[in-house]
């Protein structure tokens, strides 16, 4: 089975996590990256953002609003702990923005820093922290229902890929499971 969805939003931390040769269809990836560890070479974002752009994907940088302008980015993508970002400044910048949250109040301050996204994280339950909550498919689609564009985030992976058909949402994203098994990205079509 596979999982058709109008967009596919790419977590990675690295330009190394993703390698681009792999993505035949365009303007259905959405690459976010967030490096928080180690800064990568300048030149290599340059590289991979060339690319992106001439495969028709976007490319958002999370967190940085400085590199995002330098690189020409699509976007910006707020973490669920970023609240110090003014809407103002990235609306005058034109750049278009997508947000996470955990929970409803993160979902409304979201909301109010303009994201057109909102990427809603744990649908599944994860490995690396497995005493914490889940939403689940049921709990995400009542999400759903009060607000508009939320993209399922957390625990999606080639075993639960085909649940994803009862979600409702348009798209969903994936962070852990591009470097653990790189062909999922095949499994995307």
């Amino acid at each position: 089975m596979f999982a058709f969805k109008k967009n596919y939003f790419l977590l990675i931390e690295s330009t190394k996590d993703l390698d681009l040769k792999k993505i035949k269809k365009r303007s259905k990836f959405i690459i976010i990256y967030r490096n928080n560890s180690k800064k990568e070479e300048i030149s290599k974002l340059i590289a991979f953002r060339k690319i992106c752009k001439i495969k028709n994907i976007l490319f958002y940088v999370a967190n940085d609003l400085h590199l995002a302008v330098n690189l020409r980015s699509d976007g910006i993508y707020l973490s669920s702990y970023n609240k110090s970002f003014k809407p103002l400044n990235l609306k005058r910048c034109k750049f278009n923005i997508i947000g996470a949250a955990h929970d409803v109040r993160e979902i409304h301050h979201k909301i109010s820093q303009g994201c057109n996204y909102i990427l809603l994280s744990r649908l599944f339950k994860v490995e690396y922290k497995k005493e914490m909550n889940f939403l689940g498919i049921n709990k995400f689609n009542c999400f759903t229902k009060r607000f508009k564009n939320l993209v399922p985030l957390g625990g999606i992976n080639i075993l639960n890929l085909n649940k994803i058909k009862s979600i409702n949402s348009n798209s969903f994203a994936i962070l852990t499971e591009i470097k653990k098994k790189p062909a999922i990205i095949s499994r995307l079509f």
